[in-house]
Formats: C-alpha cells, sequence, structure tokens
C-alpha cells in the first residue's frame, strides 16, 4: 500500500472512532492509526500481530493467577509488569524526546517509549485480562491505576510498573512541579480513554512545534480533532495555527466550531474577537 493511501485509510479509521463512545474506543487500534499518519512505511501490521499477542499473554495471565483475577491489584500489577518485561519493554531514558517515543509502531519494535506509550500498553493488557484499568490525571508523568475490590494500585509505567504510594507520588510531584508542590484533590482522577490518545499524540504536536514544524503539528492537531471532535481547545488552538499559517478560511471554521462548543464566557469572546479581526482582513 503506498504511503498516500495508507494515511487516507488511517485518517478515515480516526474519523470513525470519533462517532464512537469513549468507553467503546480501542486505545490499542487508535494508536497504531495515529502511528501509521505519522510513519506511513513502518510495517503496522506486525505491530497490530504484536499487540494481539500481548493481549493473548494477559488472557492467559489471568488465568494462571487466581488472586489476579479474583481483585488484588498488587498482583495484577505484578502480572502486567512480568508480561512487558519479557518482552523488553522498558522506559527510554536515553532518547526521550525521540519522536519514535511517541509512535506505537516504534515502540513495538524499539521495546521503548515515553510513560503514555508504555501506559497504553498496560490499558491495553488490562483491558484483555478483564481488569480494571484507566490512566489518572497526574501533570507531567503518565500514571495509571489498576482497580480491584479492596482498591487500586497506582502504576508508573515508565519505570517497569512500579507501585506508588503517597511519598513517592509526593515526590515524582515536586519533580514536576517544584518544591512547593503537594498531593491535592484531583490528581489521581480517572481520564477518559480519548484523554489517554490526546496526551499521546500531544507529545508529537509539541515536539513539532519545537522544530518549528508548524504546518505538521496543525496536522498533528487536526487528525486528533478527528477522533475527539469535541475537544474545544484544540479547535481553538487549529485556529491559532490556521490563522499564524494565513489561511484565515480554516482558522474560521476553526472558530465557528470552537463557538458551538464554548457559547459563552471569556474564552467565547475571545474567539468572537478573534473572528471579527480575521473576516475584516478577508475584506
Amino acid at each position: 500500500m503506498d504511503p498516500a493511501t495508507t494515511v487516507a485509510e488511517a485518517r478515515a479509521a480516526l474519523s470513525a472512532a470519533g462517532q464512537l463512545p469513549d468507553d467503546e474506543l480501542d486505545l490499542g487500534t487508535l494508536a497504531l492509526q495515529l502511528a501509521r499518519i505519522d510513519a506511513p512505511e513502518a510495517d503496522w501490521q506486525s505491530a497490530a500481530a504484536h499487540l494481539s499477542d500481548l493481549a493473548r499473554h494477559a488472557v492467559l495471565a489471568a488465568t494462571q493467577d487466581a488472586e489476579a483475577d479474583a481483585g488484588d491489584p498488587l498482583r495484577r500489577a505484578e502480572a502486567l509488569a512480568g508480561i512487558l518485561a519479557r518482552f523488553g519493554y522498558e522506559g527510554d531514558q536515553e532518547s526521550y524526546d525521540a519522536p519514535a517515543n511517541a509512535n506505537l509502531i516504534a515502540v513495538t519494535q524499539r521495546r521503548r517509549g515515553l510513560p503514555v506509550a508504555l501506559g497504553l500498553l498496560w490499558l491495553h493488557l488490562a483491558e484483555a485480562a478483564g481488569w480494571a484499568a484507566h490512566g489518572l490525571d497526574f501533570p507531567g508523568h503518565f500514571l495509571l491505576a489498576l482497580e480491584g475490590p479492596g482498591g487500586q494500585a497506582v502504576v508508573d509505567p515508565f519505570h517497569g510498573g512500579l507501585v506508588l504510594e503517597a511519598p513517592a507520588l509526593r515526590l515524582l510531584l515536586k519533580q514536576m512541579e517544584g518544591e512547593q508542590a503537594e498531593l491535592r484533590p484531583g490528581l489521581l482522577a480517572p481520564v477518559p480513554r480519548r484523554a489517554v490518545a490526546l496526551r499521546l499524540q500531544n507529545n508529537i504536536k509539541l515536539r513539532r512545534l519545537r522544530a518549528g514544524d508548524l504546518s505538521g503539528a496543525l496536522s498533528c492537531c487536526e487528525d486528533m480533532l478527528r477522533f475527539a471532535p469535541d475537544e474545544a481547545a484544540l479547535w481553538r488552538e487549529a485556529a491559532v495555527m490556521n490563522q499564524r499559517l494565513d489561511r484565515i478560511g480554516k482558522a474560521l471554521s476553526c472558530l465557528d466550531r470552537f463557538l458551538v462548543l464554548v457559547p459563552d464566557g471569556e474564552a467565547a469572546g475571545r474567539a468572537r474577537a478573534m473572528a471579527v479581526e480575521l473576516r475584516q482582513r478577508l475584506n
């Protein structure tokens, strides 16, 4: 398949995912489609087969560990960490900012990745095992929780599935936000599946922005909107990028969509003022 066809097929899949309820999203498949767009000549089918293989190992782990399958979150964390360790996965501490660390195809090939990329694999395994898990709204470093009847285990996927208690979480937060930071309500709030995929793709968008590739960052933003069409902040961001690229008509379309989602408040007022200015430029 030629690269253009691959990209078109992947974008159609993203648009279809955008019509699904959050709980019906397949995070692994979604991330693979994003990776195909980012690297259209990569072997995505081998990556898909590898995800299926990982899922089979998770199912086997659930059948072999009665305590984990009964709901012990610590045993669940140990079982899933063991699977990924056997396949050689670990956080890429040597080349953390490499774009490949946010591309799921490359992650499966290199067995290295960012916290959110590895976390996505954890969530993929947990779902295959039938174990409740979700990403957490922790700043700066992706964490996830494995649930059980007796509580939850907070896991750091970047460091081999290290289970973090309150002291370790406080230390990590200080590393992310500074020495004055303290644990507060909401840091361990669950996030939707779409938010996990957006966090993964946001890494690629930010790297393109840092490299001065505004057009590439906008393309990334547009792909995010395909599977998250109600993400108002992204429409506003796409409007600004289009404006900077002198794509006035597209910028106005993005602002119109933003105002449908956010019709009132200060942000809406700023968007309307921006739209007035852009329409004056068209005249």
